[in-house]
């Protein structure tokens, strides 16, 4: 959510990593392109990292990745990893790496019905903190007297981490109620800007209560009054399931433990009709990279059918954190108008179309 960058081009770094991201990051590109002069002329920086990579020269995220992202590149895209389920010696995801050696502590998933539409009327942001919770990746396997197996695994919880995710979470909801001003019919949310912590902490008192009293106290020790218009709620988590599905529109803003914030906003994104239509970024102090939340989808790879709509709005969503709101907003118009219109959506929306079809029909209501 910084101010828009004042530069003659844009430089991102554009990983495909695995399976179907090396299809729909190329959408990225091209409606990027499509923008013309209202934003920078955007430089893509073409990067390697994911499985396959692993699977040929034994490392999963390249050090010049690395490097060339802190030195070079102003934002990211990346475009899906596949991940074995069973461990692998010496691998390890270059998508959680990423955001722990780019400091990315948020991630943003938004989850929004198409105005005109049928269905649930859904208009909330998932604020996910990224960088610890059981995704720290402490564990190990124990033998006990008996000669069976024991496996624990290590869940992290810092105040401050908990702190600057549940700042995110206040400074977006503000940012949320800009924008419903500015565009009064353009949200299914009228309410006052909220926050909803969630966590479980009837149960996990030490970890989720650390991470709900830290929340808290952000709007709680907040001197000067800037969240005072923020409304503060929280849910268990497994009660905000439930009230996911059955009324999401009292939802704006929720923020969440790594593993809570994982799951939820996946589940969240049936209620909108595909994880093809939800975009994210993981987003640091210093830099932001756009990622759809779906996964690599290997029994589609190569068919040229993935959907490319979450590609295309995570691509949004960057460019709306890195200043450039108008250009973004833009992007979303021509994409709502797709799917309100309905002829050309990919088989996950119950279509016919490829992935091509797609992007050309949202350049075209550009």
């Amino acid at each position: 959510m910084a101010a828009a960058i004042k530069r003659s081009t844009l430089k991102l770094g554009m990983i495909p990593a695995d399976g179907i991201g090396r299809e729909v990051l190329p959408a990225a590109q091209r409606v990027l392109e499509a923008l013309g002069s209202s934003i920078p002329k955007p430089e893509f920086i073409p990067l390697l990292a994911g499985w396959d990579h692993f699977t040929k020269f034994g490392t999963a995220l390249p050090e010049e990745t690395i490097q060339v992202l802190k030195n070079e590149c102003d934002g990211a895209m990346f475009g899906a990893v596949s991940s074995p389920s069973n461990k692998v010696e010496g691998y390890s995801s270059p998508i959680v790496a990423l955001r722990k050696h780019l400091d990315l502590y948020a991630n943003i998933r938004p989850v929004a019905s198409v105005p005109g539409m049928d269905g649930k009327q859904v208009n909330m942001v998932i604020v996910r903190e990224n960088t610890e919770c059981l995704y720290v990746k402490q564990e190990q396997i124990e033998t006990l007297a008996d000669g069976t197996k024991k496996a624990v695994a290590i869940r992290q919880i810092t105040e401050r981490a908990s702190s600057r995710i549940g700042r995110m979470a206040f400074e977006l909801a503000l940012k949320r109620a800009e924008e419903r001003a500015a565009n009064p019919g353009g949200s299914f949310w009228q309410g006052p800007p909220k926050v909803t912590i969630i966590h479980k902490s009837n149960v996990l008192s030490v970890t989720d209560g650390l991470f709900r009293e830290t929340v808290r106290a952000v709007k709680e020790k907040d001197a000067a009054g800037r969240y005072a218009s923020v409304d503060l709620e929280e849910q268990i988590v497994d009660s905000m399931v439930y009230r996911l599905f059955r009324e999401p529109e009292i939802f704006d803003v929720t923020v969440a433990p790594n593993l809570y914030g994982d799951i939820i906003s996946d589940g969240a994104a049936a209620l909108v009709g595909s994880l093809g239509l939800v975009p994210s970024i993981n987003a640091g102090d210093n830099f932001a990279m756009g990622e759809p939340v779906h996964g690599s989808a290997p029994d589609i790879e190569g068919r040229g059918i993935a959907n490319p709509i979450a590609t295309i709005r995570s691509a949004a969503l960057l460019l709306s954190h890195l200043g450039y709101t108008a250009p973004a907003a833009r992007i979303n118009a021509a994409v709502n108008s797709v799917l309100l219109e309905g002829k050309v959506s990919t088989p996950d929306l119950g279509g016919k179309s490829s992935t091509n079809e797609v992007i050309d029909a949202v350049i075209s209501k550009m």
